[in-house]
């Protein structure tokens, strides 16, 4: 994300339509009426500024935006990625589902410096994977963050004052569907947030037999992609070389369609399951031997 807020969005949006023409208004009265108003200035300044440059040159903005995300992965070194990806699934879980991950990389990383030295392509598609799918936003996620601080944090620089807090969930056993059988999203208020400290408070029943949300579909849809991915990899590992090294990260990168949540993330994954399976198969398929040319001896 170019911003790292969608709220900035109208910010942006407003500076596009101020280097178009149509916004009659100084560019400098603009800054100076978000000045004036005291929320993340700094925020909105460079939204709008940004907003502007997308007028000029869309192309080059949208190229920025792609590389935003993968920006800090270029400036660190795989093994810093994986560190730090290893500490927040700490956070996440525990040392133990760490480790995992960590197991996990290391297979990898020696089967591709094996195969390819001097290569890291595949690695780094399986770090960023293997957090992905490891780290789901589930009931449990989803708790700890509205209840580690941050929330409040942000919250706190964004807004001065009393402000009142408004949840829009949709948790499965106490919303109802729409026409098409998607559930929707009801409004909670404040209390709300001491409910997610409790649920936050469960996360060690994550997977256990104890886990309320164990037969959740979407849960376990979740923990058999990630489960599949693994093994995947650790297959790809064994059989790796630099014929098909471009091939394995074809096939490892293409868990990356599953995104998104609920009903939207269903409908990515039964895409990309289909997209997986092809490549699989193309993967197990070995490449049939060069031909061997017949030498025809001189009369």
């Amino acid at each position: 994300m170019l911003l790292g807020d969608s709220i900035l969005s109208n910010l942006f949006m407003l500076g596009f339509a101020y280097q178009r023409g149509t916004i009659p208004v100084a560019a400098t009265s603009i800054e100076q009426a978000l000045a004036m108003n005291g929320v993340a200035v700094e925020a909105n300044k460079n939204a709008f500024l940004w907003g502007r440059r997308a007028a000029v040159d869309l192309p080059a903005v949208i190229r920025l935006s792609e590389g935003a995300g993968a920006g800090d992965e270029a400036l660190a070194s795989l093994h810093q990625f994986i560190d730090e990806r290893a500490d927040e699934l700490t956070q996440y879980a525990n040392a133990a589902y760490a480790e995992r991950y960590r197991k996990l990389l290391r297979q990898v990383r020696d089967a591709e410096s094996g195969a390819v030295p001097g290569s890291e392509q595949l690695s780094w598609a399986v770090a960023r994977g293997a957090f992905r799918l490891m780290a789901i936003k589930d009931e449990y996620e989803v708790a700890r963050l509205y209840t580690d601080g941050t929330f409040k944090r942000a919250i706190e620089d964004a807004f001065e004052g009393d402000y009142s807090l408004e949840f829009h969930m949709a948790p499965p056993v106490l919303s109802a569907t729409d026409a098409a059988g998607n559930p929707r999203k009801r409004q909670f208020g404040p209390w709300m947030l001491g409910a997610l400290k409790f649920v936050a408070k469960l996360k060690p029943l994550r997977g256990t037999m104890f886990d309320p949300f164990q037969f959740n579909p979407e849960r376990r849809a979740e923990r058999g992609w990630s489960a599949r991915f693994e093994k995947l990899c650790e297959e790809v590992a064994q059989q790796l070389n630099a014929d098909n090294l471009d091939r394995a990260v074809e096939l490892v990168n293409a868990f990356e369609a599953i995104r998104g949540y609920g009903h939207v993330k269903e409908a990515n994954a039964k895409t990309a399951l289909e997209h997986i399976a092809a490549l699989e198969r193309r993967w197990q398929q070995r490449p049939l031997a060069a031909p061997i040319p017949i030498v025809k001896q001189a009369q």
